[in-house]
């Protein structure tokens, strides 16, 4: 009899757990984008957002908290209720932030991951009036004039930075870094010739591109983006199978958030994405619809931890 009533709890209590996850959810979702208003994170959050809020039956509300270089909106879903009512809607600086700074959170044990929603590569490009017109080319001339060619980025410690340093590392070649404020002013002065390279995220730099003000060489993801499958992968032009920077936009969870939330929310958002609307609009936007299960986001997330403290300590890049 003690072990029919351990087994009839059991069940008991499973069977809430299924019924809240087929009634969830029951109010507005909140989504923090710890980026402010008008940015590359803000922006693919509300390409999703009404796709989500017709699937999932509830609004969905963006919520803007930016400051830290993302870390105060990160740490204020870290700090919420895992009740399934606030996630985190954020980019790929999530695995590098912790290896340049001091934060108040920890990446892998406070976030249940959700879904890798879209994939957006980094650009590498060059000012037309340079003689460069392949990656083979800037290599070649970064070799015959070590310290002399600048590459700009969107900032310190962000992904075009680590693809720079990357790049420097796998190629063994000098180039100096300049950070910028963001992508535009950094796309901004590749025009103008101030420098020779940016590299940016796709969406930046892409309109610039097809205009013919800029050079396009390469993408940094192990795929061509299909927004602009004529420039190749920097794996494919340098035969350097394992490079690849993906400067991807994720969901997660706070943690302890329960496996059926999480699951319903990851189906919802993967809808979402590959709506055929929602997807043209991603592609606009230069972001190729991913859609992953949590599984696979976390093992991303573990991965790039590992990779890009690598990384920072082979680059001795240190940020004040």
């Amino acid at each position: 009899m003690p072990h029919f009533r351990v087994l009839l709890g059991a069940c008991l209590i499973g069977a809430a757990a299924l019924a809240g996850a087929q009634d969830y959810p029951a109010k507005p979702v909140r989504f923090i984008v710890p980026y402010p208003p008008g940015g590359g994170t803000d922006v693919i959050a509300r390409i999703v957002q009404p796709k989500l809020t017709e699937y999932l039956g509830q609004p969905v509300v963006i919520e803007n908290r930016g400051g830290a270089g993302g870390a105060l909106g990160t740490e204020a879903v870290a700090r919420s209720a895992a009740d399934g009512y606030t996630f985190l809607f954020t980019l790929s600086s999530h695995t590098i932030n912790p290896l340049l700074y001091k934060l108040n959170y920890n990446v892998e044990t406070d976030f249940a991951a959700v879904s890798l929603l879209v994939s957006v590569p980094q650009l590498i490009t060059v000012n037309p009036q340079v003689p460069v017109h392949s990656m083979a080319d800037l290599v070649a001339a970064a070799k015959a004039r070590p310290g002399i060619y600048a590459f700009g980025s969107v900032g310190n410690g962000t992904p075009s930075h680590i693809a720079g340093e990357l790049l420097k590392l796998k190629a063994g070649i000098d180039l100096i870094h300049i950070p910028y404020k963001g992508g535009a002013p950094a796309v901004t002065d590749t025009i103008s010739g101030q420098v020779p390279y940016a590299i940016v995220t796709a969406p930046a730099a892409l309109s610039f591109v097809k205009a013919g003000r800029l050079r396009g060489l390469a993408v940094t993801t192990l795929k061509r983006s299909a927004a602009a499958p004529d420039i190749p992968t920097v794996a494919e032009a340098l035969k350097m199978p394992d490079f690849e920077v993906d400067s991807w936009y994720a969901v997660f969870a706070p943690a302890h958030t329960s496996a059926a939330i999480v699951g319903r929310m990851q189906k919802e958002l993967a809808r979402a994405v590959h709506s055929p609307e929602t997807k043209q609009k991603l592609l606009e936007q230069g972001a190729d619809s991913v859609g992953s299960t949590p599984e696979a986001l976390d093992k991303i997330v573990k991965s790039e931890l590992r990779r890009w403290a690598e990384v920072i300590r082979d680059a001795k890049i240190k940020l004040e």
